[in-house]
């Protein structure tokens, strides 16, 4: 197949994964509604889901023996906190906002990286925060007291966000340790794998506090209310598992190792669009003008923070890899934070 058609085909499938996730919020809302609490539906999610990717995790079976802790860190903080935050926030504020402040986390990453690691970052991705920053202002209304919107919400949907920061230096630390030539672990961690055992171990962790054996049943049975139209709830189920996790993942991996940083990240950033205009359309939470503004500053200011190289790494020690320069080595090395935002599968998604 030819370089340019195999190029379209991995940014058909990056923007199907862009468009199964923003879906995800809208589906679980009408079950949230329906009588089911948040932590529940998100550990439904993750249980069914896990289920689906079972034979993906039999076949990366060494996977817990190579990373443990990168599997433990992916569930706990990529799947568990993000998600059940998120779930969370959309029951009590509208998807799209939820979805719009999480997009706050690549410029709390550049904080992080800044004044806790003390490492540079460019002036393009500086600038990139603040206008996230500007149009988070916008999108959450400060000045008008929030604009009506539930803090307890926004405080949730802002842990998702700071969720995304977690896993962004967890998955960095990780993949430094796989390259390290010294290190006993130099095998690729392969995301699908790793997508399928965060899923796993985040439904075990989850197990306690979703407690299943107190789950109304008879409500996935029933019908849930989708913006006035009575839908079968496990309708609705079906696609945040198969649709929004499975296929969203699936189409996510087989793009993300075709695209560059750049487009990756810009199509990434077409979640928070595809869930604002859906919730729009089938729930009717509409967002008025400043908030629309605000919207497109988060969306802009997030494509250039994970875009612009964001994080100047230090050199590299030991010798450059054969085939490469030396320049395409440092280059490598000052992009590899941009790389672990934007990462469609890598992601910890909404």
């Amino acid at each position: 197949m030819p370089a340019a058609a195999r190029s379209r085909r991995a940014l058909g499938l990056a923007l199907l994964s862009a468009c199964a996730f923003g879906g995800s919020g809208v589906a679980a809302k009408p079950l949230i509604g329906a009588g089911l609490s948040p932590v529940q539906v998100v550990w439904l999610r993750m249980a069914c889901s896990a289920l689906v990717l079972l034979p993906v995790a039999v076949r990366h079976r060494d996977l817990p023996r190579r990373h443990p802790g990168l599997l433990l860190g992916f569930g706990l903080v990529g799947v568990v906190f993000v998600q059940g935050c998120y779930f969370f926030a959309i029951s009590r504020i509208p998807v799209g906002v939820a979805l719009l402040i999480e997009y706050l986390g690549p410029a709390l990453l550049l904080g992080y990286v800044r004044f806790v690691q003390r490492r540079r970052v460019t002036r393009a991705a500086t600038v990139g925060a603040l206008v996230t920053m500007a149009g988070l202002a916008l999108v959450v209304q400060f000045w008008e007291g929030l604009g009506g919107l539930d803090p307890v919400g926004v405080l949730a949907a802002l842990g998702a966000a700071l969720g995304m920061v977690g896993y962004f230096v967890i998955s960095e630390k990780s993949g430094a340790q796989a390259a390290d030539p010294a290190g006993p672990e130099r095998a690729p961690i392969d995301p699908l794998g790793l997508t399928a055992y965060g899923l796993l171990i985040g439904a075990l962790m989850l197990l306690p506090f979703a407690q299943p054996w107190s789950i109304h049943w008879r409500l996935l049975g029933g019908q849930a209310d989708l913006g006035g139209q009575r839908l079968p709830a496990l309708v609705l189920l079906g696609w945040i598992v198969l649709i929004a996790t499975v296929l969203a993942y699936l189409t996510g991996v087989a793009s993300v190792s075709r695209l560059s940083a750049p487009v990756a990240g810009v199509v990434a950033c077409l979640e928070a669009v595809v869930a604002t205009v859906l919730a729009w359309v089938l729930l009717g939470q509409h967002l008025d003008s400043p908030q629309i503004v605000g919207g497109l500053l988060v969306l802009v200011g997030a494509c250039v923070a994970q875009t612009s190289g964001a994080v100047a790494g230090p050199a590299r020690k030991g010798p450059v890899a054969e085939g490469s320069t030396a320049e395409e080595s440092t280059a490598e090395d000052s992009t590899a934070g941009s790389r672990t935002a934007v990462s469609p599968a890598g992601t910890a998604r909404g």
